[in-house]
């Protein structure tokens, strides 16, 4: 029998209240089956702490990175569940939230993949949904992230005039919740594992955007610890350097007619809500 919901988290020497907290968001919830934890960590120490009922722990004894490491529960959810939950373990959220996103997401046949309204743990509103990157996007983010002459390019990117009020049909939805669709998912494929560390989210909301909704839903709300680790640490810098580069090879750098399209359509349809609501009852093409 096919489970409503699976989810998975990968993990990389995580804190344990971190990740006790998302188990327990999960596991609360009075529709969620599966919970697979991956661990990517040197040593094994989690186990123990995973040995419960509805929890199952992968110790990978390498870190395979995020993506890889998430495709081993997605694979398995592809016949095992309706749909599949990709969490960070920095998440944490009320137990009735999934089934609020469950019935959302069945009230929409259409969507492939949802995300809900994100908060940081001051309360305040991390902007999550985005339009698909360009090079200049992204180097001003990461190197002139205070310059005021890029603020309204950023605020672009980051839909802010949408408001985040209203339920809209994203190209770019964060991967640090993502409730996906996993008949979708056989269509469009898991992460590309080309990525090891960002940018795969990215590539997956674009692929899953070219022929399903990917939506906002503002109606559910969730924390998420953003530590912006990649400002702090030089390694993870690198990692976003890389995927960066991987991801305009893949798609393109300057010259991305189909990027420049999805975007031009997802800002109209925040500017003018009848197109946003023709985007809605679009019917995904053959």
């Amino acid at each position: 029998m096919m489970e409503r919901i699976r989810a998975s988290v990968v993990v990389y020497k995580t804190e344990i209240h971190l990740l006790h907290r998302v188990m327990q968001s999960f596991l609360n919830s009075p529709i969620g089956g599966l919970l697979t934890i991956i661990d990517n960590s040197p040593t094994d120490q989690l186990r123990q702490f995973c040995d419960k009922p509805g929890v199952e722990y992968i110790f990978n004894n390498e870190n395979l990175g995020y993506g890889r490491g998430h495709n081993i529960a997605m694979s398995q959810s592809l016949e095992q569940s309706h749909y599949h939950l990709v969490l960070n373990p920095d998440v944490y959220f009320e137990p009735a939230i999934l089934e609020k996103i469950f019935h959302f997401m069945e009230a929409h046949p259409q969507a492939g993949l949802a995300m809900p309204k994100v908060f940081d743990t001051d309360g305040s509103l991390q902007m999550l949904c985005k339009l698909l990157p360009t090079p200049f996007d992204l180097a001003t983010r990461r190197f002139f992230p205070y310059k005021s002459w890029f603020k309204k390019l950023n605020e672009r990117y980051e839909m802010k005039s949408s408001g985040y009020d209203e339920v809209m049909n994203v190209p770019f939805l964060s991967g640090c919740f993502m409730f996906l669709r996993t008949s979708a998912l056989k269509e469009v494929g898991l992460f590309d594992e080309r990525f090891f560390l960002y940018a795969e989210d990215t590539d997956l909301s674009r692929r899953m955007h070219q022929q399903f909704q990917t939506l906002y839903f503002p109606e559910a709300e969730i924390q998420h610890i953003h530590a912006r680790g990649s400002y702090k640490d030089f390694w993870l810098t690198m990692q976003n350097l890389k995927s960066a580069i991987q991801y305009f090879n893949k798609w393109g750098w300057f010259f991305d007619r189909e990027r420049q399209d999805i975007n031009s359509r997802a800002l109209l349809a925040v500017c003018d809500p009848d197109m946003q609501n023709e985007s809605l009852r679009e019917v995904r093409a053959a």
